[in-house]
């Protein structure tokens, strides 16, 4: 997340086609509130340039030659890159939706995104927060499981809230508990889901059938 509220969020744009990349680039180009640092063809070099450029969000293709989308996801959590992971690609079938996911994803749209749809998406991609394209959730939402450890009423409703995009300041104000006591709650609820962050608890939530897309 920038440093300050008047800090550019700094993006990294990931994919193997230059007219892609070029056309990501010119979305953002000009907008005072973004800086876009630079660009990789493949996801070995967007780990590299990811270490070295420090961006707020990366932009991801997920299907590139040599290192793809994912191991470079997985390559960046690893080696504890604070940066979030956008995943923009044409892809939304199973095989391509869940690894990403569970690679560590903050969240995963379609290249088909409009640009203020992408906008929104990377500025709240920028703050951690899941962000998923409509398709890609109803495909989650036809995976449903019964959870092994079913969650509380009050994780729930925290649940709900954390899909809808509220931080963890604005669900304790929503709720009228401390942002300490969210926190607590968050982490039962990672730890219940086997999930560690809040793109894969939204996820898993609409694969087991505890969000549906009318919720909210």
């Amino acid at each position: 997340m920038p440093e300050s509220p008047g800090t550019p969020i700094r993006l990294l744009i990931a994919d193997d086609h230059p007219i892609v990349r070029d056309g990501i680039r010119g979305m953002f180009t000009g907008d005072p509130d973004f800086e876009v640092l630079g660009e990789a063809s493949d996801g070995a070099r967007a780990v590299e340039l990811a270490r070295t450029l420090h961006p707020d969000v990366i932009l991801m293709d997920l299907r590139m030659p040599g290192t793809d989308g994912v191991a470079a996801i997985k390559e960046l959590a690893r080696l504890g890159v604070a940066a979030r992971v956008l995943v923009l690609t044409t892809y939304d079938t199973d095989r391509d939706v869940m690894p990403a996911i569970e690679a560590g994803a903050t969240g995963y749209l379609l290249k088909d995104t409009g640009r203020d749809e992408l906008v929104r998406a990377v500025r709240t991609a920028a703050r951690g927060e899941a962000v998923l394209s409509p398709s890609v959730a109803t495909r989650l939402l036809g995976q449903v499981r019964t959870p092994a450890d079913p969650l509380s009423a009050r994780e729930l409703e925290i649940l709900h809230l954390i899909a809808d995009g509220a931080t963890n300041r604005e669900v304790a104000a929503r709720l009228f508990i401390s942002e300490a006591t969210v926190k607590s709650h968050v982490l039962h609820i990672y730890t219940k889901l086997g999930v560690n962050d809040r793109a894969a608890a939204v996820a898993t939530a609409f694969r087991r059938g505890l969000l549906t897309l009318g919720d909210g």
